[in-house]
């Protein structure tokens, strides 16, 4: 059986999980998908198209590479895919981010079609996974006399990679799920029992909330509620991400509420909205800072003082606490990441 219909068969086999088709990141099996797209009689041609365009992991992976090439070859007019046009071509390779769309986009910006140069460059210019070997190619050109690489460089210097991207939203509207009482560890996000699915990122996401699919499906029925808002998860009464910074965690949370990175990278996810009552911790909110997601001080439940000004405590010498608002679950917030205050809605 060639490895494109083992492919099918693992599709079979993971819809009974009630999962998609797993990501592909294996380089033989994106080149067979590639040979059948190129065969215009392929039985298999749309299927292939769309598995080439929608769901090959970027980055370094070997698959990437290959998708890289068979891209490049298609903007020099070395192969012609109809559904692939070289516009389109160059937009996937800008969702690639980073190792082998790079050096082709360089290969491009580099090369003596000059109105190819100018639309690689552009691409370029809003990349940030350059790095020392790419770096040295651009200076080596722009010692040379090269205008293009000149223009890049220039770009780089002004930090406009970062400058020329969209302003973040004023108002963030979220509705509230709250995630436990008292402090969660990352292990309800992401059970370290389950670290041998992480690459696996759809798979691995069934295990939020530890397995718990009472509350993955309350979670789904809020999103469906509010589908113009995103779900805060909620540490009630205690801290988020206590623990361990674990990356999976997060990722597990912006696969439930977050935005998804690009329509060509399946299960990638970015910026979830996290809070709890004493706010994250300190290395899990580092975390979450790097998928741009938000972490949230809520500081909704304050200890109660006496007239001395001393804590007032319960008979098991726990501090007595007293709500200032409430974020039970289903609560609509407004965040307004300017002055950096929650509104909650009437």
């Amino acid at each position: 059986m060639s490895i494109y219909k083992d492919y099918l068969k693992e599709i079979e086999e993971r819809k009974s999980q009630g999962l998609h088709p797993k990501p592909i990141d294996g380089a033989e099996l994106l080149s067979k998908i590639i040979e059948q797209i190129k065969d215009e009689n392929n039985e298999y041609r749309e299927d292939s198209l769309n598995f080439f365009i929608y769901n090959v992991l970027p980055g370094t992976t070997s698959a990437a590479g290959v998708k890289a090439k068979f891209l490049k070859e298609i903007v020099l007019g070395e192969s012609v895919v109809k559904e692939i046009t070289p516009t389109f071509a160059l937009e996937q390779l800008s969702h690639m981010k980073g190792g082998p769309s790079v050096e082709v986009l360089l290969d491009l910006a580099l090369g003596t079609n000059v109105a190819l140069a100018k639309e690689a460059a552009k691409v370029l210019k809003t990349q940030v996974f350059l790095y020392e070997a790419d770096t040295a190619r651009l200076e080596e050109a722009f010692k040379s006399g090269n205008g293009i690489a000149k223009d890049i460089i220039e770009s780089y210097a002004k930090a406009e990679f970062f400058t020329k991207l969209p302003e973040v939203e004023e108002e963030i509207e979220v509705v509230t799920y709250i995630a436990g009482i008292g402090d969660i560890s990352t292990d309800l996000l992401s059970p370290g029992g389950d670290a041998h699915s992480r690459s696996d990122r759809e798979l691995h996401g069934q295990c939020l909330f530890e397995h718990n699919k009472d509350m993955q499906k309350e979670l789904l029925a809020l999103k469906e509620q509010h589908p113009d808002k995103r779900v805060m998860l909620i540490a009630e009464k205690g801290t988020m991400g206590v623990g361990s910074s674990r990356m999976s965690g997060v990722n597990n949370v912006a696969l439930w509420t977050g935005v998804p990175f690009s329509k060509y990278v399946p299960f990638i996810n970015f910026a979830p909205v996290i809070a709890g009552t004493n706010g994250i911790a300190p290395i899990f909110l580092t975390t979450v800072s790097v998928t741009g997601g938000i972490g949230i001080d809520l500081k909704n439940w304050v200890k109660q003082k006496d007239a001395e000004g001393n804590t007032i405590v319960d008979e098991d010498g726990e501090p007595v606490l007293k709500q200032t608002y409430s974020v039970d679950t289903g609560t609509v917030l407004t965040i307004n990441t300017k002055t950096k205050k929650i509104i909650q809605r009437r």
